[in-house]
């Protein structure tokens, strides 16, 4: 089974790094049951697993993405330096967004066969 390890850095909105990082999560994993598709979340993209987002309609949401990326069995890991560091780490994140490290982020890219970053 292919790997492959979508990295997102920038926030949840305000530029469209993250929506069409997560567009591509969600395509590859619905067009390839052969790969298996992870995504972590670094800097400023830590924000996109708060959970409660409210957007306006007809806007994409970030968490209703990543929510169905992990329903979908994508694991969603989040840098917990950049969670500490944006004050994240204590609030509500979004079911099954784990908090991580850079030594599982490392071992992340050294096992992915593809890495992507947005």
């Amino acid at each position: 089974m292919k790997k492959i390890l979508i990295l997102i850095n920038d926030a949840p909105y305000g530029t469209e790094k993250a929506y069409n990082g997560l567009r591509l999560a969600n395509q590859l994993n619905k067009a390839h049951e052969d790969v298996e598709v992870r995504i972590f979340l670094m800097a400023d993209a830590a924000g996109c697993a708060v959970a409660g987002q409210n957007t306006p309609n007809g806007y994409y949401n970030i968490e209703r993405m990543l929510k169905y990326s992990i329903n979908k069995g994508v694991k969603v890991k989040i840098c917990g330096s950049c969670a500490d560091a944006r004050g994240l780490k204590n609030i509500q994140l979004i079911e099954d967004a784990e908090i991580s490290t850079l030594a599982e982020f490392t071992e992340w890219v050294a096992d992915s066969d593809k890495v992507i970053s947005f």
